[in-house]
């Protein structure tokens, strides 16, 4: 694996907190009812992000995910402020506007969504991976989903195809611990649910998701036998999210204390402090990274704010082109 270095540890920094404050703002843009729809924040889930990333080759890797999907593709090189846009539904979004919270995509930067529907990435991702067999591409897929989407018939399959054709692709439940808003231990008879890797004799394994460090080192495992040609790989991210299952979510179903005591192993607050005891940085250096985060996410909101709506033309404009139904002029 690549050295975990001073400089990785102040870009974990970095990021995890722009990723953080990212998500804040466009939280208090929901309340200004400029996002529309749901949102569904990764609040607290940043370490799984940040060690994955640093374990991938983003010239060949691809990752694909559920709906809570906004900061995946800004750690995979799309302009934060393109994905802000698309939040506020603006012509200058990833998806000009027209894919919102739940639909970020940018093949280009190898980030294959934002699904809306529970557990439709995941024959998706083996899919992928099957393509990248095919064509000996040498990428891996990383397939993201949620505790509540394990519990979805679609997982065997994908699981039992890629087990028998040796798929390169990494799946990945990010266990957040209540799905919408259901405990794992009300949903099913047990609680770890890499186990459902055994049925398969897939590798499988639990993974601490609030330390970087140990998501790094189990996803370069599992991308290394992957791309060795030796198959999938099945991990259970054990992480915690802040905020709601949305920010329509009452989160009637854990108490404040609960939700205190994991803000105790913050991700962030793990890397910085191994930045202040390795004086990795001093205060005005950290003071730096933080105002240099705080004014990002100001121009992302600027430039948001700024773009305009997508025309009423455009919805003609993003539907498959028909040669000999020539009526409806395209522009795209």
């Amino acid at each position: 694996m690549k050295e975990v270095t001073r400089e990785v540890y102040l870009k974990w920094y970095e990021d995890m907190l722009f990723w953080r404050k990212f998500e804040d703002k466009l939280a208090a843009l929901y309340i200004q009812q400029k996002v529309r729809g749901f949102l569904h924040l990764y609040n607290g889930q940043e370490a799984v992000l940040a060690g994955a990333l640093h374990a991938m080759d983003l010239t060949k890797d691809k990752m694909i995910t559920a709906y809570r999907n906004h900061v995946q593709p800004i750690g995979m090189g799309v302009d934060p402020k393109r994905v802000m846009a698309e939040l506020l539904g603006k012509v200058t979004g990833t998806s000009k506007g027209m894919g919102g919270s739940m639909h970020i995509f940018s093949k280009e930067h190898g980030f294959y969504g934002g699904h809306g529907i529970v557990g439709a990435q995941i024959p998706v991702g083996a899919g992928i991976a099957f393509a990248d067999k095919y064509f000996n591409t040498g990428g891996v897929t990383l397939t993201y989903f949620g505790d509540g989407a394990a519990r979805q018939g679609s997982l065997h399959e994908a699981f039992n195809m890629a087990m028998l054709w040796k798929l390169p692709v990494v799946f990945i439940v990010e266990n957040n611990g209540y799905a919408m808003g259901t405990s794992v231990e009300r949903t099913a008879n047990h609680t770890d649910i890499w186990k459902l890797g055994l049925g398969y004799e897939m590798p499988c394994g639990p993974v601490d998701g609030m330390n970087p460090v140990k998501v790094a080192e189990a996803m370069h495992e599992a991308i290394d036998r992957a791309r060795r040609g030796d198959g999938p790989t099945f991990l259970e991210m054990k992480t915690y999210r802040y905020r709601g299952h949305s920010m329509s979510d009452a989160q009637l179903y854990r108490t404040k204390e609960e939700v205190e005591e994991y803000k105790k192993i913050d991700p962030i607050t793990q890397v910085l402090d191994v930045i202040k005891d390795q004086k990795f940085a001093s205060d005005d250096e950290i003071a730096a990274i933080d105002e240099r985060v705080k004014n990002l996410v100001d121009e992302c909101e600027k430039f948001a704010e700024e773009s305009e709506f997508p025309t009423a033309q455009q919805l003609y404009d993003v539907v498959y082109e028909q040669e000999n139904y020539p009526f409806i002029p395209h522009r795209l």
